[in-house]
């Protein structure tokens, strides 16, 4: 482990001190690759040296007791046995591994909102291509408060049953990605449960950035990346598979050493070169997945440690987090005389980003953006944030507007955020010029 002396710190810009971040740049997004501490990045460098000493008594020895190690701590950490977790390396696997390792017959269909991941919408995409699923499209339009969007769920099940389709699995957020807001997950599983309909939660956003308490929701399949918000190195995320629905995975993704295929007559064994484990065969599936650098999932012990010495433990990450998000939005929106997204209840902000609006009419008036426009403004916006003030914070177009997400940090403070309010100003005052023209959208 780390040789780091761990003493706790406050949080804002002397937090900074821990991360590897440059000075100059100001960090907006975490949410969307995270980053990771000193002593995690020194942990990382050890593990990585280590298997290079010994690589065939690193990957056939010592890698499974590391690994088993990583999931007992990731799980002590859910409140979940540590047979129902192992670890992939990002939500996006996860989400792959539960689709391509259900059986899909006529009449079924994957039950999704239009806010769902790309990557997660264009693999449906592919299995309704592929096999005889069918998906369904769940149009959202934020804010919009969360029994409409339950009621919107629950509508579509019962509309999908009443043609005489099976609605197989629903994807949903823990807290999605554009916008970013907090989703009514748990009440989505019940709905889910309920119906008959499996639960597939995309927590990408969802270790180390809000409560779970896995053991009490207790969702079909649910995935969350470590190194969003847990502060583990990229790319590690936790699979959670209740032993329920263990048998529903038949293989990792790729298919490895630990898939065991149905005894056929005739079949001959196919050779295995690693031991022999004593481990389920759920968790042998991931034991050994192809030969990549695991070293992340090996973090996952000092970055716990970290957080709970340096920081005070996830309680205070997470309210402090929330808070700085949450008063930095407000702060931004009146900067720029719009508005944070937000419904009536004030749900969608329970979580560590927050949604401004930019001040920029999508029209068809004059001195208006056309919406054709939408998608080159916010490329160009996006890199001229790269380009010419070292920051980083997501603008997207939603429902007839520009909005820009922002990720609350412990290395960050409020004047982060009236800094990155000037910017944007600036910026959408040159869109409104037209220098947004040239930009090329992929």
């Amino acid at each position: 482990m780390s040789d780091h002396h761990h003493s706790q710190v406050a949080f804002g810009h002397a937090m900074r001190q821990h991360f590897l971040l440059d000075p100059s740049y100001l960090p907006l997004n975490h949410g969307a690759f995270g980053t990771y501490p000193k002593s995690v990045r020194d942990r990382l460098r050890q593990i990585q040296d280590e298997s290079e000493l010994r690589p065939d008594a690193f990957f056939r020895y010592n890698l499974p007791k590391y690994i088993d190690s990583a999931r007992t701590a990731i799980a002590a950490y859910l409140g979940v046995d540590a047979g129902e977790c192992v670890l992939v390396s990002n939500a996006t696997t996860g989400v792959n591994t539960v689709l391509r390792s259900l059986l899909f017959k006529e009449g079924d269909v994957i039950m999704y909102f239009s806010t769902i991941y790309g990557s997660c919408e264009k693999t449906v995409e592919y299995l309704k291509e592929t096999t005889p699923v069918q998906g369904a499209n769940i149009k959202v339009s934020y804010p919009i408060g969360d029994d409409e969007l339950v009621r919107l769920f629950q509508e579509r099940i019962k509309q999908l049953k009443s043609e005489g389709k099976r609605p197989r699995v629903g994807i949903f957020d823990t807290v999605s990605s554009l916008p970013g807001v907090r989703v009514p997950w748990e009440r989505l599983v019940d709905v889910c449960r309920e119906e008959g309909v499996l639960s597939m939660v995309d927590g990408a956003h969802g270790a180390g950035h809000i409560e779970l308490m896995l053991d009490k929701v207790q969702p079909d399949f649910f995935i969350s990346n470590c190194h969003k918000w847990l502060f583990v190195p990229r790319g590690c995320a936790v699979f959670y598979v209740p032993t329920r629905n263990h048998g529903l995975i038949r293989t990792s993704v790729p298919t490895s050493h630990g898939y065991k295929p149905f005894p056929t007559e005739g079949q001959e064994r196919v050779f295995n070169p690693f031991p022999a484990s004593e481990n389920s065969d759920f968790v042998q599936l991931f034991q050994f997945v192809g030969t990549t650098d695991i070293a992340p999932y090996l973090c996952m012990d000092e970055a716990l440690r970290f957080r709970q010495e340096v920081c005070g433990g996830d309680r205070k990450i997470m309210e402090y987090c929330e808070s700085v998000s949450n008063e930095g939005g407000r702060k931004l929106a009146e900067i720029l005389g719009t508005e944070v997204m937000d419904n009536p209840e004030k749900t969608l902000t329970k979580c560590c980003l927050t949604n401004v609006k930019l001040p920029l009419k999508i029209g068809e008036g004059e001195g208006d953006i056309k919406e054709t426009d939408a998608f080159a403004v916010v490329a160009w916006i996006a890199r001229m944030e790269f380009e010419e003030y070292d920051m980083f914070a997501p603008p997207f177009f939603h429902a007839g507007f520009v909005w820009v997400r922002l990720s609350g940090q412990i290395y960050l403070d409020l004047e982060d955020f009236v800094t990155a309010a000037k910017i944007l100003k600036g910026l959408c005052e040159r869109v409104t010029k037209g220098e947004y023209r040239s930009e090329k959208v992929a």
